[in-house]
């Protein structure tokens, strides 16, 4: 059976700031579906350690540092069970589904981290946003979630809540699995070894453009995780 048609996990993570080597998590949605088997969904709503979620995040998710701190649980207790979900997910060889996976990933890498939790064991990623770039190089656009859910007729529902970015996820990369019968085609292990190549190859491309106009352009080409101690001063 084709992993498109098989169980996947969807993850997505709703943060304080954009660079998931500082930001901190808000919201977490673990979700896994499909296989012919019901949905199963774990959320998260986190006080955030005490600190502040910028009023830009929030105008994204809607959620509020003064909600985060009256509603949210202690944020490593939201860690530790985060890790704990997909750690079994990854040991039942389900894939885990991450629109724009280096992100999140690495963010909760870096919470473990924070912590002194050990890392997630190594997960087999589907990354819609990389499938995507690589299948459509040439599309005109944005690549957000909510552009793809539009170009690959998925529904989204609430988006930039946690989880509805997580099934809408799972919707893309069956989608993309149904469309391109060579990508179905792939195990799970080629298809992963597949996006690493092809993120990197994306990564120098983006890197070339930028270098036009900024010699010192740096795009990160580490997939679906940044590794630790890269770009991290302290």
């Amino acid at each position: 059976m084709s992993w498109h048609l098989g169980r996947m996990c969807g993850f997505d993570l709703e943060t304080t700031g954009p660079d998931p080597l500082t930001a901190r998590i808000v919201t977490a949605c673990v979700v896994q579906v499909g296989g012919k088997q019901p949905a199963q969904t774990a959320n998260w709503l986190t006080d955030v350690d005490g600190q502040e979620i910028p009023d830009e995040a929030a105008n994204i998710h809607g959620v509020t540092t003064a909600r985060a701190h009256a509603e949210g649980v202690d944020l490593r207790q939201a860690v530790e069970e985060i890790l704990g979900a997909l750690a079994q997910v990854v040991l039942s060889g389900v894939p885990i589904v991450a629109m724009n996976a280096r992100y999140d990933l690495t963010l909760l890498d870096r919470e473990a981290e924070r912590y002194g939790l050990d890392p997630l064991p190594a997960p087999l990623v589907i990354d819609p946003f990389v499938i995507d770039k690589q299948v459509d190089k040439y599309r005109k656009g944005s690549r957000k979630l909510t552009a793809l859910c539009e170009h690959y007729q998925v529904p989204i529902g609430d988006a930039h809540t946690a989880d509805a970015d997580a099934i809408a996820a799972c919707r893309v990369a069956w989608r993309q699995g149904t469309m391109h019968p060579p990508l179905a085609a792939m195990g799970l292990e080629q298809l992963h070894r597949a996006q690493v190549e092809w993120a990197a190859e994306q990564a120098a491309s983006l890197q070339a453009y930028f270098r036009k106009k900024g010699p010192a352009a740096v795009v990160e080409g580490a997939w679906p995780l940044i590794p630790r101690q890269r770009g991290e001063s302290a």
